[in-house]
């Protein structure tokens, strides 16, 4: 009979009982799912075959940009006059087809004389880079550098 120190119980799963292998995909279709993650939010994780993050991400970066635009928020063109709306520019265009569709879905443009305009402006760059954000996450989903799927032991 050994005298050594108890034996805790231990929170961590043994490396038999929890499946570590990545499954990497073709690189070429990680990044048109990137592109098309950019260009219409959630696409990129329908591609990844992401269901439930895909509905999640279209509804989020949709829900921010269309009330961004309703509120009459302001939209940034690439013809920058200094950083800050080159950097407003950047976030907008995250946003994917809702850049390319805000003067049909804002016919009246930008009103940020008002607080609503204000508000709209910042929460549609936030939809923008949401989407960034969700595209960046498509890569790594892609390229199998993030573990999906396992939980946590």
């Amino acid at each position: 009979m050994s005298r050594g120190p108890p034996r805790r119980a231990s929170s961590r799963c043994s490396p038999k009982m929890v499946e570590t292998k990545k499954n990497p995909i073709n690189p070429a279709l990680a990044l048109a799912a990137a592109v098309a993650g950019w260009l219409v939010p959630g696409l990129g994780h329908v591609l990844l075959r992401k269901w439930d993050k895909a509905i999640v991400y279209l509804f989020a970066v949709g829900t921010l940009a269309l009330v961004g635009l309703w509120m009459r928020g302001n939209v940034f063109s690439s013809n920058a006059a200094d950083a800050f709306d080159m950097l407003g520019f950047l976030a907008d265009i995250g946003s994917g087809i809702f850049y390319f569709l805000a003067g049909t879905i804002n016919p009246a443009g930008g009103d940020v004389s008002r607080a609503s305009g204000d508000y709209g402006t910042r929460l549609f760059a936030t939809a923008g880079v949401l989407n960034l954000l969700c595209v960046l996450e498509v890569l790594q989903i892609g390229f199998g550098s993030k573990d999906e799927g396992h939980a946590a032991g």
